[in-house]
């Protein structure tokens, strides 16, 4: 080997060792990115949208690496959620319901709510889309608890084609329960006669909001957003009235004559609409992105119908849906890199993205701006139904709050499938329902 006359072999062997360790810790450096985890339950076309953002991410940059863990249902989430906490290997964001009662979710050891993690990592020019009146995703104070990420509306979509088979014109269904009707019958005779309509979502649509969209408080003290004075430990309750009896029981002869489907039809709901099986759905508009990459399916999107007799003008559905929560114990390196994630996904190109792939509400307002109009050009009411969110809700509109209401909604829908299966007259099963609904809200509040 050649060696330099300014250095003698010891000093040369020396100086290439040193430079090699240098050379090799910066590749190491370069190469080493904060690693945090997102766990999530979204269905399967709203997952490969999600999976693609964040694979844009982790190719963006290489400061952070963002990994997924996917789940059959918000369900399945919770206990895996508690035992990683446990062993202090929670994800760094986790998708989880905003169950009605955020504050609740948000006093769990594990989380860390949003607003905390924003004050130290601040996401930029970022104005969320949906009015912070609605309540959703946010404590008593306002303060944003998770971010709004998974938030959807209950809406009507029609199957165009049908529509115009069975000769209704314009091609679309009409806003009033007995106009719907109608048309129903129309469908059921020469489009669609074995699935005229369909739901996947019995409590959202025939008891929430069935108040929200005529204009009414689903549970008393403002739906339970307000504490009356002098009376701390108040609960609401829920005053299921003459418009739900005999909303009810349109419901139970619509099975009976076969306009709705029973309800053990509601986990094939979505699919039979996407097969071009039903002419209307009543569902989440997190279906839309699905809906939309069918090449065979035509549809459109109009709100929830409404009864004039009880309101001129339909109101609005309560916001619903789920959202990302951080969770707590991780270093600040790790905090750090999950508020960089956070901030990239509220980019208006991003989140515009994420809007337009899937049909969860807009993010940003931003989000909301820079979707074209040729976005909304087959897609009926639906930019009209969506611009209402960023305004400030009515207070029958604003999202009520509830003690132990998953449990609750869970025996609602039981009640709904008896009804609607003809075991219980409408009256007796909204009476039997309130009342159980009230012992839950204080075993939930103990």
């Amino acid at each position: 080997m050649k060696i330099h006359r300014l250095f003698s072999a010891p000093q040369t062997l020396r100086a290439l060792s040193l430079a090699s360790a240098v050379a090799f810790m910066g590749f190491s450096n370069a190469q080493a990115a904060t690693d945090i985890q997102v766990w999530h339950s979204l269905n399967d076309h709203n997952a490969a949208v999600f999976e693609k953002l964040v694979k844009q991410f982790n190719r963006d940059q290489k400061d952070v690496s963002v990994s997924l863990k996917s789940f059959q249902s918000n369900d399945a989430i919770e206990p895996a959620l508690a035992e990683s906490a446990k062993s202090k290997k929670a994800p760094n964001l986790v998708q989880l319901d905003d169950n009605r009662n955020p504050d609740a979710i948000a006093k769990r050891s594990y989380i860390l709510p949003m607003y905390s993690l924003l004050a130290k990592h601040p996401i930029k020019d970022a104005k969320w889309f949906v009015a912070a009146d609605a309540g959703f995703m946010r404590d008593a104070k306002g303060r944003l608890l998770a971010l709004p990420y998974m938030v959807n509306v209950p809406v009507m979509f029609y199957n165009i084609s049908a529509f115009q088979k069975a000769g209704i014109v314009p091609a679309e269904p009409q806003r009033s329960w007995p106009g719907l009707q109608d048309q129903l019958v129309n469908l059921a005779n020469k489009a669609t006669r074995y699935c005229p309509l369909v739901t996947d979502q019995p409590v959202s649509v025939n008891l929430e909001n069935l108040a929200a969209v005529n204009n009414q408080f689903y549970a008393t003290n403002e739906n339970g957003r307000k504490v009356p004075k002098g009376k701390a430990a108040a609960q609401p309750a829920f005053d299921f009235d003459v418009m739900y009896v005999r909303h009810l029981s349109l419901m139970i002869s619509w099975v009976r004559t076969e306009l709705m489907l029973k309800p053990d039809q509601e986990d094939k709901a979505v699919k039979r609409f996407t097969n071009n099986e039903c002419s209307v759905l009543l569902s989440s508009s997190s279906n839309l992105g699905a809906f939309r990459d069918k090449n065979t399916l035509k549809f459109g999107i109009a709100g929830l119908p409404y009864y004039p007799a009880v309101t001129s003008k339909p109101g609005n559905p309560f916001v619903d849906g789920s959202g990302l929560w951080a969770t707590s114990g991780h270093s600040a390196e790790q905090d750090k890199a999950t508020a960089q994630f956070l901030a990239w996904l509220a980019q208006p190109k991003n989140a515009a993205a994420w809007y337009q792939d899937t049909g969860y509400l807009p993010l940003t307002e931003q989000a909301f701006a820079m979707t074209d109009a040729s976005y909304y050009k087959n897609l009926g009411d639906w930019r009209n139904l969506v611009a209402v969110y960023a305004k400030e809700p009515i207070l029958t509109a604003r999202g009520f709050k509830i003690e132990n209401y998953p449990k609750i909604r869970a025996m609602f829908r039981q009640t709904l499938n008896k009804a609607l299966n003809g075991q219980e007259p409408a009256a007796p099963a909204l009476s039997t329902a309130s009342a159980q609904a009230t012992r839950m809200m204080r075993e939930g509040s103990r």
